[in-house]
């Protein structure tokens, strides 16, 4: 009835390994390589990000101050109101 999902063309001069799941390890060198290039990395990459978010942050909340005192109404508009 054709073929099956895994055997729809035959591909060639193209070689695949594989390894089981049981000869493999789950977290190798974690503790020993992984969390010191995890801290290499962000290290490195830092003072790239964060001045710009800073930056981006700081021009918000300005902002933001600046419309919720434009939005305020003037008291001295209002003095001689009764």
């Amino acid at each position: 009835m054709g073929r099956h999902f895994g055997n729809l063309a035959k591909v060639r001069h193209i070689i695949t390994y594989s390894l089981s799941p049981f000869e493999q390890r789950a977290f190798p060198n974690y503790f020993s390589k992984g969390i010191p290039n995890v801290w290499r990395r962000f290290r490195s990459s830092f003072f790239r990000v964060a001045p710009p978010m800073v930056l981006m942050y700081l021009t918000y909340s300005w902002g933001t101050n600046v419309h919720q005192m434009s939005k305020r109404k003037n008291p001295a508009d209002y003095e001689n109101d009764e």
